[in-house]
């Protein structure tokens, strides 16, 4: 086999099986509320809600990724790219969509830090979480309303330039 064989690497049990436990590490913060309405003592309620949300999903990744092994986590990262390559934002938008991206995408960070001063009534207060899942949804569809160009300016807050 030469170098070029890993390229044409065909899914098999091992990689569809690395797939499902990251896929189930990533889901296990969706049980930390079965926990809390547990008959559980509180420490151990605290304990298990705690690696839930922060060592359990880390641990099956290393573990779905030691299950596929080094050419299956490539083979799966490029058909990954290729994926949010294809469905993902556009390198450049037109100025009337970016203008509503931008709102989509500074009106959750306003309501979220407006919110707990304004009293908007029972209508709100009956539906907060649904509310509160709405907006989260417009905020995370405004990043692809806003294309690529916007991405990029954003990973620019993350990453320092290197001097020259």
């Amino acid at each position: 086999m030469d170098q070029n064989s890993n390229s044409r690497i065909r899914p098999k049990s091992s990689i569809i099986l690395g797939t499902i436990v990251m896929i189930l590490g990533f889901l296990s913060p969706l049980l930390i509320p079965f926990v809390v309405n547990s008959t559980l003592s509180l420490g151990l309620k605290s304990l298990i809600s705690g690696l839930l949300a922060f060592g359990i999903p880390e641990l099956f990744m290393l573990a779905g990724v030691a299950i596929m092994g080094k050419d299956g986590f490539q083979y799966l990262k490029r058909i990954l790219n290729v994926l949010l390559w294809r469905y993902g934002p556009p390198e450049y938008v037109s100025p009337i969509r970016y203008k509503i991206g931008l709102a989509m995408f500074v009106f959750p960070f306003i309501y979220f830090n407006l919110i707990p001063y304004i009293n908007l009534g029972s209508v709100f207060d009956n539906n907060t979480l649904i509310i509160n899942i709405l907006v989260h949804f417009l905020w995370f569809s405004s990043l692809f309303v806003l294309g690529g160009d916007f991405w990029e300016k954003l990973r620019s807050l993350f990453y320092a330039s290197t001097p020259k």
